[in-house]
């Protein structure tokens, strides 16, 4: 058997998703190569897409998430400008690709990915299976514009969602969002403190570069006036001046911080609840991890339809400017019954075998 998985760069996500998605089908005996299909065709157009998304997020959020809705809100198929360019202009090179490589299946984690296989169908020689995996709890704009034979999403609440956009029911495929295996395995949390190196005691966990309408030390020094006996864990990635700056904090609780790791799984294992921006791969690992979370900064668009659905199926809270991250804190501690009703929900959720279920229904593919 032999697979190709297309991605596109906007945000890491979506790469990720697809790396997954190689290596475990690797394990399997598959032949299976992923690329990021705009670089495949011209690098430039794929490093100037993700500057593009990189800058719209960052630098004029709004503006993205007014775009964001304007797409969301227009009939399913009328074309805007872009798709009908990435049809046209893109698909003949990727075609003496597919035409070389003659695969079995195609994986894309990205619409715009899809668009481009959903314009070849017709040139292919051969029956091929294609899939698109939608990385967010909503279904972006433009899926409606595709037409693959199986749509992976995050959960069955979306299957609503799906029909509404015309994509058939039988065509969904609620595994979750493929997430590395490591995410199902489940340590104690007396292992996860042991293989961290610190002491056993309720954690909260900081994964993000800001927190809400403030910054990660204004959120930090809030959580330090806690009257709750906990400690802090903060994870910083590549940002290392953010580090420094907490690490210059004088707190009266307990912190540690780290920049990039590569076991927040064992963090995970280790914490009773995270602070995250609610990207839908951190989402999806959270979930299958059972931690409650604790929503900031959303990006307008996908992230805030993240925001949207759990918030609605009861699985997470969300910080502003009104309800600050010690509010949340503060409930989520004190409130033993609506600790146990985001457990419920999450355990509903949660797909910690979402990545080998979707392998297994490649294999299964005939």
């Amino acid at each position: 058997m032999k697979g190709l998985i297309f991605s596109i760069t906007t945000g890491q996500g979506h790469n990720q998703t697809a790396k997954v998605m190689a290596e475990e089908l690797e394990k399997k005996g598959v032949e299976c190569k992923y690329m990021d299909v705009y670089e495949y065709i011209h690098p430039r157009l794929s490093e100037s897409l993700s500057k593009l998304y990189l800058m719209s997020t960052k630098n004029i959020p709004k503006m993205y998430g007014t775009g964001y809705r304007m797409m969301e809100l227009r009939e399913a198929g009328n074309s805007h400008v872009l798709p009908k360019l990435t049809n046209t202009l893109l698909a003949k090179k990727l075609l003496k690709l597919l035409r070389a490589e003659e695969p079995d299946f195609i994986i894309c984690t990205h619409v715009f990915a899809a668009l481009l296989v959903t314009y070849l169908r017709d040139h292919f020689n051969k029956k091929i299976h294609t899939i698109g995996i939608v990385t967010d709890f909503t279904i972006h704009p433009f899926w409606e514009d595709t037409c693959l034979d199986y749509y992976v999403t995050a959960s069955e609440l979306l299957g609503n969602q799906g029909v509404k956009k015309g994509i058939p029911a039988e065509k969904l495929k609620p595994f979750g969002i493929p997430i590395d295996p490591k995410f199902a395995a489940k340590r104690t949390r007396e292992e996860a403190f042991r293989e961290l190196g610190i002491p056993e005691k309720k954690t909260v966990l900081v994964m993000s570069g800001s927190m809400g309408f403030g910054n990660v030390a204004d959120g930090i020094k809030e959580l330090d006036k806690l009257p709750f006996d906990f400690q802090i864990v903060t994870i910083c990635g590549n940002n290392k001046k953010l580090k420094e700056q907490i690490e210059r904090l004088k707190l009266t609780k307990p912190a540690y911080h780290y920049g990039y790791v590569n076991n927040v799984d064992v963090f995970m294992d280790a914490s009773d609840c995270i602070v995250t921006k609610p990207g839908g791969l951190t989402t999806s690992e959270a979930l299958a991890k059972g931690l409650p979370m604790i929503m900031n900064n959303p990006v307008p668009g996908q992230e805030d339809r993240n925001v949207e659905f759990l918030l609605n199926a009861g699985a997470a809270l969300k910080i502003s400017e009104t309800f600050s991250l010690s509010d949340a804190i503060y409930q989520l501690f004190l409130n033993e019954e609506r600790l146990e009703i985001l457990y419920r929900t999450i355990r509903f959720l949660g797909k910690p075998n979402s990545t080998k279920d979707l392998v297994e229904f490649v294999l299964g593919l005939e």
